[in-house]
């Protein structure tokens, strides 16, 4: 498998160069054809696979060299962790870095004699990843490309560190690519202790101090779940002799004593890297970054880490402490992050509400762990990654374009900035409308959870689904409104970079939308018969077709009304506003001579949710839980 090797190793090569690349066209240039080598190479690997009869492939018996290598990378990055840690005062983080890698040091050169491991595991799930790495991972740096640019021209109070944030994204995306192609836990182990360093790095990009103290929650939460991890892999190989996450699963699935503890720590670790409550805060204090930086670690990458594990873990989760656990976590975060959305203003924590609310529906579909809430999470997966990363790319554009994020001020930017809200309606109507992907993906796991007599979690998906389509209905209204400031073309100041990107996504959502039976018979099913050994649809062919077919008239008729209403001229009206109207819809004189002024906005709810108060009580109570269940499951273990 030298094509899974190289995608590994190449992002890992590339890093350190764009570092010492100083010129930003130069840059540019390199990142473009190293981009397209990586797509190329995740496009290679999986056609050979699909050529090869789409079978399971182990593969690489690493040298023991390569073990010892590994072990060094654990090593270095426990060091500089340690540096950083105690450079800005925070030497107590350092200890989730220093005793994980203190006890994997030990296992590897003092502990039992472990099984061979192939390294090198290339299955359905593990190809899919690959591709969403590949594609929209590399999209996202190419669009960092004309981004970084405009940010820099627009603050010009940050120090141009262009060279290290692109050696960060390189070095993240190989990360991805060794976490999702790994079969062994020591490889995983490093894989991902490098993406939690990656997502420190990237978050505090700006070095203000509220990037810095985003970026040591974002660490010591991740690092927390990769001592979870840690410890999870040392019980394992001292009890059962193997470090396989394949023969880890296989024991769970049996039913084995042995595998119960390994599979509720990774799972635990699996909620922190997926922002599930109590550990959502993290990803929350993300948005400082730059855009590229929101982009990557709320869609395409980061969390998917997380939901990738669990989904690899859910065959041995059904009817398990560790099973109920997982899924209710991830109900619960799957409806408080939806109501907090509902107050928010700014675009941007929007998406990333609405983003930790999705994980937590797909959470709660490998908690399930049944092969239709797989069916449903491998779609709410695939719909999810490219629709918020084209949403926070598009947010990012329209905040250079416009200086604001703010929803608020997105009112008729179908008619100012048409370029940018296309793409923008594009996004949200992936997102939630009928008859999308996410909207199948929700009620498969709806049903999924009413056959399972899950009525906790039916509530959950019920009322989170319905404060969903509420908060994304007004944002999709302020795009399409039409006022007197409507008329006032402004320019986007996209780079081609951007509008590449951009354009990618929203062809791939469209794509999505219409394959969606032909990839549901021919990869999805395959997929959940690999894992569960058995499969029935969820939906029927013909009736996934006429979804298809509403589809189109969904994205067909504002279109269409677009163009034909473009030239049509309109004769704009005063608004009446219980008074005189002062001539331009802003004031107006009341009944009593008082000048007025006025604003039309959304209603946010914000002195009822308040949503800080509300993710405080929501972290106690997802924390009350974990504990329990853990405890539970460790206890009734020992």
């Amino acid at each position: 498998m030298g094509v899974a090797i190289f995608l590994i190793c190449f992002p890992l090569i590339v890093a350190p160069i764009m570092y010492l690349i100083r010129n930003d066209k130069v840059r540019g240039r390199v990142t473009y054809v190293c981009g397209a080598v990586i797509t190329a190479a995740a496009l290679c690997l999986t056609v050979r696979w699909c050529a090869g009869g789409m079978q399971v492939i182990k593969a690489y018996d690493p040298a023991e060299w390569i073990d010892h290598l590994i072990l060094a990378g654990e090593i270095v990055l426990a060091v500089i962790v340690t540096i950083l840690c105690f450079k800005y005062h925070r030497g107590i983080i350092s200890l989730l870095a220093i005793v994980p890698t203190g006890m994997i040091t030990y296992l590897e050169l003092k502990g039992p004699a472990l099984a061979e491991v192939n390294a090198i595991y290339v299955d359905h799930l593990s190809i899919l990843m690959c591709l969403i790495v590949g594609i929209i991972g590399v999209l996202i740096v190419v669009y960092a490309v004309g981004y970084m640019e405009g940010y820099h021209e627009h603050h010009t109070e940050f120090v141009n560190r262009k060279n290290y944030f692109f050696m960060v994204l390189f070095l993240f995306l190989g990360a991805m690519f060794g976490f999702v192609l790994s079969s062994s836990l020591l490889w995983i182990d490093l894989f991902w202790e490098i993406t939690s360093v990656c997502s420190f790095l990237l978050i505090g990009y700006t070095k203000t101090d509220e990037a810095i103290t985003n970026s040591f929650r974002a660490l010591w939460m991740n690092l927390l779940g990769g001592t979870a991890l840690a410890v999870g892999i040392v019980y394992l190989a001292y009890r059962g002799g193997n470090v396989s996450l394949q023969y880890l699963i296989s024991l769970g699935t049996a039913g084995r004593v042995i595998a119960i503890i390994p599979i509720a720590l990774i799972a635990f670790a699996a909620l922190t890297k997926a922002a599930q409550l109590p550990f959502s805060t993290w990803l929350m204090g993300a948005m400082v970054a730059p855009t590229p930086s929101s982009a990557l670690l709320h869609s395409a990458t980061m969390v998917k880490a997380g939901i990738y594990m669990l989904f690899r873990l859910a065959p041995a989760m059904p009817g398990t402490t560790t099973g109920m656990m997982v899924s209710l976590v991830g109900g619960f975060t799957f409806f408080m992050a939806s109501i907090m959305a509902i107050s928010q203003r700014d675009a941007k924590k929007v998406l990333a509400l609405s983003t930790i609310s999705n994980l937590g529906l797909m959470v709660a579909c490998a908690g399930v762990g049944r092969p239709e809430t797989i069916w449903a999470g491998i779609f709410l997966m695939l719909f999810h990654a490219v629709s918020k990363s084209l949403l926070f790319q598009d947010v990012g554009a329209t905040e250079n374009a416009t200086g604001s994020r703010n929803i608020e001020d997105m009112h008729g930017l179908m008619y100012r900035l048409p370029r940018l809200a296309i793409f923008m309606f594009v996004g949200i109507a992936g997102m939630y409308l009928a008859p999308f992907g996410m909207l199948i993906s929700k009620w498969s796991a709806l049903k999924a959870a009413v056959d399972n007599n899950n009525i906790i979690l039916v509530l959950f998906i019920a009322f989170g689904s319905a404060t969903t389509g509420f908060y994304w209905t007004k944002w999709m209204g302020k795009l399409i409104a039409f006022s007197h400031r409507s008329g006032q073309k402004e320019s986007d100041h996209m780079f081609p970079e951007e509008v590449l990107s951009l354009t990618v996504h929203a062809v791939l959502m469209i794509a999505l939308c219409v394959l969606l039976p032909l990839i549901s018979k021919a990869y999805v099913d395959p997929l959940l018969v690999e894992m569960f050994g058995t499969y029935t649809d969820v939906l029927s062919t013909s009736i996934l077709i006429m979804l298809v077919v509403t589809i189109c008239f969904v994205f067909a008729i504002p279109m269409l009304s677009m163009v034909y209403t473009r030239n049509l001229k309109m004769n704009m009206k005063l608004s009446y506003m219980s008074g005189i109207n002062a001539g331009n819809n802003k004031r107006f004189i009341d009944a009593m001579g008082d000048k007025k002024k006025i604003w039309l906005v959304n209603y946010y709810f914000e002195d009822f949710i308040q949503a800080d108060r509300m993710m405080r009580y929501s972290q106690i109570f997802a924390a009350a839980v974990l504990i329990i269940m853990i405890c539970v499951v460790i206890g009734g273990v020992l």
